[in-house]
């Protein structure tokens, strides 16, 4: 169901890279990290939403109980086959 694949080894396990950065230099490459700009986006999403254009329930792999919030981490954390999104319902 999700896109995500096994990871290959012990670091990509952990979300981590292995990375040379001698051949980054040599081959005159950079790297550059940030956060979407949220602020920028989150109305136009809502509108796109409220208008059935964007549909955020594709991405959601599992809706369960607060109580099972710790259990819903770790699978999400350790990427575990099918765990692309979860919703936490306080009532439930």
């Amino acid at each position: 169901m999700s896109g995500r694949r096994k990871p290959k080894d012990n670091l990509a396990k952990k979300g981590q890279l292995a990375l040379d950065f001698r051949q980054l230099c040599m081959k005159g490459q950079h790297i550059a990290t940030g956060q979407a700009n949220v602020k920028a986006y989150n109305h136009r999403l809502r509108d796109l939403i409220a208008a059935g254009k964007a549909k955020p329930s594709q991405m959601i792999s599992h809706e369960l109980p607060l109580d099972k919030a710790l259990a819903a981490y770790q699978h999400f954390g350790e990427r575990e086959e099918g765990w692309t999104g979860v919703v936490l319902k306080p009532a439930a």
